[in-house]
């Protein structure tokens, strides 16, 4: 579950990491009491006028703005809010922005430039353990610098047994090339946000840039975070941050059937068991000519139930031509897959498009011979290749 840089930030204050002040707000009015109440507390009298949107890239889109007065705010507030941004990570269709957080400007002159870094903290999964990733490349798309420069990356893997030490904490902020007082402060910051991250069952912290201000506090400008969305059940309070209006309409409709779904931009709509069948499965209709219109995984327990909100989520997308159904029979029985198709169908009714049903596993014989003998518009296939053939004949 992502959530918003204003929650991100009050989330990570609370243990005890150091980020730029900020309050948000929802009217162009409520901006500008945001940013007299902000001069209050920090003295800042220059204002960043921040777009909340569930996507990076917002400056880019014009979402991020510098304000040198209240008035200001107000109007730059005004032209943000309600405003279709559209950045690198939302496509064309961008994200309405019904928020915006009002932040006190950091890159003050001093004694030093300010500087900006990079730093996160994800799962490995490939090693099996958390990795903090670094760079002195803050304010870049770190695929960038990946692919660019990749020598500028710092990984330290943390030992699941043992946690963060430490010494990996002093190692990231030496690599960084700090020292004196910005050293300490990004060891402590280091230190908390891990601490963070493990508390909230994270899946990923992002902090790009990370700040050294002009004069050497390390603040977190940007907080991007992704809850584990299996691990909310221990956090009610983490779980009330969701904001529906950041996701898609069916996504939404989808979670409450228990269903995993993701929109694409394809034709040909997809309902399977399972993540890694999923990604073969839209292979399949690549090769076959069409394009995936969805990812849609039913689980371990498909049934009727699960099969017509399934069916009723994909044929509300107007794209859709073919619906490709790829079930393997292994906790669930095939033939039971069969029945729930068969009945689904029936109860939707009036369904213009075709649907092939591919079966493989326990009682796929059983499973194909219900599908053919139900008299409705819906083709068998048992192998990856006959499921193929029917995609492309349906397309033609």
């Amino acid at each position: 579950m992502n959530i918003h840089e204003y929650q991100a930030k009050n989330l990570l204050q609370g243990y005890g990491v150091q980020v730029q002040q900020g309050i948000v707000a929802d009217t162009p009015e409520g901006a500008v009491e945001a940013a007299r109440e902000l001069n209050a507390e920090t003295g800042t009298e220059w204002y960043v006028v921040k777009a909340q949107i569930h996507a990076g890239g917002r400056g880019k889109g014009g979402g991020v703005k510098l304000a040198k007065s209240r008035e200001e705010v107000k109007e730059i507030s005004k032209q943000i809010l309600g405003m279709q941004l559209v950045t690198p990570q939302t496509g064309q269709e961008g994200k309405k922005v019904h928020k915006v957080l009002i932040a006190e400007d950091v890159y003050y002159p001093g004694e030093n430039e300010p500087k900006e870094y990079y730093l996160s903290v994800l799962l490995d999964r490939a090693k099996g353990c958390n990795v903090i990733m670094a760079s002195t490349e803050g304010g870049m798309d770190i695929e960038e610098v990946a692919e660019k420069t990749p020598e500028k990356i710092i990984k330290e893997w943390i030992d699941p047994g043992i946690g963060l030490q430490g010494f990996q904490a002093r190692k990231v902020a030496f690599a960084l090339g700090l020292e004196g007082k910005a050293f300490k402060q990004m060891v402590k910051f280091i230190q908390a946000l891990y601490k963070a991250y493990m508390a909230t069952d994270a899946s990923q912290f992002e902090i790009n840039p990370v700040l050294k201000t002009s004069d050497d506090k390390i603040l977190a400008v940007d907080a991007k975070v992704n809850l584990d969305d299996n691990a909310l059940y221990r956090h009610p309070d983490l779980a009330e941050l969701r904001d529906l209006t950041e996701e898609e309409e069916l996504e939404i409709e989808a979670s409450k059937s228990g269903l995993n779904y993701i929109k694409l931009d394809g034709n040909v709509g997809c309902m399977v068991n399972g993540a890694g069948l999923a990604m073969a499965t839209m292979d399949i209709i690549k090769q076959s000519g069409g394009e995936p219109a969805n990812f849609l995984d039913v689980g371990g327990s498909a049934n009727a139930e699960t099969v017509e909100a399934g069916f009723r989520i994909i044929l509300k997308d107007p794209n859709v031509k073919a619906i490709l159904i790829n079930i393997f029979g292994g906790i669930v029985r095939c033939d039971r897959v069969a029945n729930g198709v068969v009945e689904a169908y029936k109860n939707i009714g009036d369904i213009q498009v075709p649907i092939i049903v591919r079966l493989q596993g326990t009682n796929a014989e059983e499973g194909a011979k219900i599908i053919e003998e139900s008299g409705l518009k819906v083709y068998s296939a048992i192998l990856l290749k006959d499921a193929a053939d029917r995609v492309e004949e349906v397309l033609a």
